[in-house]
């Protein structure tokens, strides 16, 4: 089963790698309407195969669904895709490492779960390693790396709302069947969002490698990507899986050397060993 999740955090990683290549030329809303689209059909074609009715979910169950929607696509995925143009690939990937630590913070505040001096102190660790990260290059407010880095902080916190949210309706609905609900819900209420900020004009001016991008992003790390994730939280508990979100800052790092040429700085290798060492004794303790 582990394997399974290794192989999640690997294509996870490719996630930023093409990303951040793909946000080079095709604007972050026509890139999220378009992956989100290409992922929903795939679905609902996947699905239709297995399914005799598409989306029969309980009453109970439909608002809960259209908030994991909202986090999915609106919140995150939009998130994620603009902290791209801002910040790079290794920076986006340690922001989603965090991700664990907003699970247990989050238990603590609406959960009633206790937080040991062990967790405590993960958690300091890692949000000092993520403060060197931010500044990086400075203490500047108004730095395209600041403003990525946070966007990339917000996305991980609304990834980590989606794992705790979605643990109950994967037991119940299964990973397939409840990733493909909240992508569908999460494209149709961005819809109203990219009729204000987004361009279809924009649409037939993409080139033959923009349509290879997104279709990679839409089938393999918003399709394959999201049910290994799922399908992990259906076996083990959502803290637990969260943590192997360590993988994609090393996973990406070597991706964004390979592929980028990107230079580390000592800052940023010192931050990431802090941030990721802090979330690994979060997790421990």
């Amino acid at each position: 089963m582990y394997w399974l999740l290794l192989l999640q955090q690997f294509l996870a990683s490719t996630t930023h790698v093409v990303a951040k290549n793909a946000i080079s030329t095709v604007s972050a809303p026509v890139l999220l309407l378009l992956r989100a689209t290409v992922a929903t059909l795939g679905y609902i074609i996947y699905l239709k195969l297995i399914h005799s009715k598409l989306f029969k979910i309980k009453r109970k169950d439909f608002y809960l669904f259209v908030i994991l929607g909202i986090l999915n696509i609106p919140l995150n995925q939009f998130l994620f895709f603009n902290s791209m143009r801002f910040t790079s690939p290794p920076n986006v990937a340690l922001a989603y490492a965090l991700s664990p630590m907003f699970v247990i913070i989050i238990a603590f505040f609406f959960l009633s779960e206790k937080i040991s001096t062990m967790k405590t102190a993960g958690i300091v660790t890692a949000i000092l390693g993520t403060v060197l990260i931010l500044f990086e290059k400075g203490i500047d407010f108004s730095s395209d790396n600041f403003l990525g880095t946070s966007l990339a902080l917000l996305a991980s916190l609304s990834w980590a709302l989606y794992t705790i949210l979605g643990k109950k309706l994967v037991m119940e609905y299964g990973a397939v069947y409840t990733t493909a609900v909240s992508m569908a819900f999460g494209l149709l209420l961005f819809l109203p969002i990219f009729s204000i900020i987004g361009s279809t004009a924009e649409i037939l001016t993409l080139t033959t490698t923009d349509w290879a991008q997104i279709f990679y992003l839409g089938i393999i790390t918003s399709g394959v990507v999201y049910m290994l994730w799922n399908f992990a939280l259906k076996h083990y508990e959502a803290s637990k899986v969260s943590v192997f979100n360590n993988l994609q800052p090393v996973f990406t790092t070597i991706l964004s050397v390979l592929f980028f040429q990107q230079e580390l700085s000592i800052i940023f290798l010192v931050g990431g060993i802090l941030t990721i060492a802090g979330v690994f004794i979060t997790q421990k303790g």
